[in-house]
Order: C-alpha cells, then sequence, then structure tokens
C-alpha cells in the first residue's frame, strides 16, 4: 500500500513532480516501480543512470560480458 512521497522524496523529485505528466501520483508510482536492464554496456549504462535518477524503486542489472581490451570504449 503506497504511504506518498516523504519531504526528502519529493524535494529530490521536486522537477519530475512539476510536470503534468508525472506529478506526485507518476513519481510515486516509479518509486514502487522495478526494472531489469539486460545489458550494463554502451546503450545499458546511461539508461541505468537516468532510471536511477528518475526515482525508479528498484533495479537489477544483468550482464555476463567480461571487462576486455576490446571492449573498454565502450
Amino acid at each position: 500500500m503506497p504511504v506518498g512521497l516523504n519531504k526528502e522524496q519529493l524535494q529530490r523529485y521536486l522537477r519530475n513532480i512539476m510536470l503534468p505528466e508525472i506529478g506526485k501520483k507518476g513519481q510515486q508510482k516509479l518509486l514502487e516501480s522495478k526494472v531489469l536492464c539486460i545489458g550494463a554496456g554502451g546503450l545499458g549504462s546511461p539508461v541505468i543512470q537516468y532510471l536511477a535518477a528518475a526515482g525508479v524503486g528498484t533495479l537489477g542489472i544483468v550482464d555476463n560480458d567480461v571487462v576486455d581490451m576490446s571492449n573498454l570504449q565502450r
């Protein structure tokens, strides 16, 4: 059962909350959501960063790649 946004969350996500498309209700849904990102390479890493910054409540990350000279630029 949603409790609502606390004072710290209101301050942290104020810019998201001010968007009419999101508001308090949408931000609460983001905080309650779960996302699994498959791959943390060139595309996955920024996606994960933006999801975390937006306030997604639970992030799972799966990446079976190994750091190698051939993929350091990614």
